[in-house]
């Protein structure tokens, strides 16, 4: 199984954990990124995440293979949710197995921040008072045009 993937269901997190056993590690870090109930004043209700598969996996793998060779860390893997979450589920889980505390918080912050960034994944929050919008997605924007859809479908297979 990849070190990155995108998952349709509830994360395992006690599994992904396992994944990372190692006896020569002595510091794990682990992070789950959840569905915050607000953003921006705004009250959310949940959120749905998608992505382009083939591209994320490919750049989440080179994600944790930099983190392996820059913090020298023995293991590294990431899930990421996609389609609909509620408020509190889990997003994303990052874990890193290091054989110290040092490298394996440097190298969570790396694939965290990277992800976040490079990865084609967008995601759609829900609002109480409204209307959903795409956060953090400059192409996501214009396709809420009339009329834009087929191209921001087009372009997200693009990138």
């Amino acid at each position: 199984m990849s070190a990155f993937r995108l998952s349709p269901s509830e994360l395992d997190t006690a599994a992904l954990r396992q994944e990372l056993s190692d006896p020569s590690c002595g510091g794990l870090v682990f992070f789950e990124g959840r569905v915050r109930d607000h953003n921006e004043g705004r009250a959310v209700t949940g959120l749905e995440y998608e992505a382009f598969a083939p591209l994320a996996i490919k750049e989440g793998e080179r994600i944790l293979r930099e983190a392996l060779e820059r913090f020298g860390v023995v293991r590294a893997l990431c899930a990421h949710r996609v389609g609909a979450l509620e408020v509190g589920g889990i997003a994303v889980f990052i874990g890193i197995a290091a054989g110290h505390r040092g490298e394996a918080f440097a190298a969570c912050r790396y694939v965290i921040d990277e992800v976040k960034v490079r990865v084609p994944i967008w995601k759609k929050e829900h609002y109480a008072d409204g209307p959903s919008d795409w956060v953090n997605c400059p192409h996501c924007a214009s396709a809420a045009a009339p009329g834009s859809l087929s191209r921001h479908a087009h372009e997200r297979h693009e990138h």
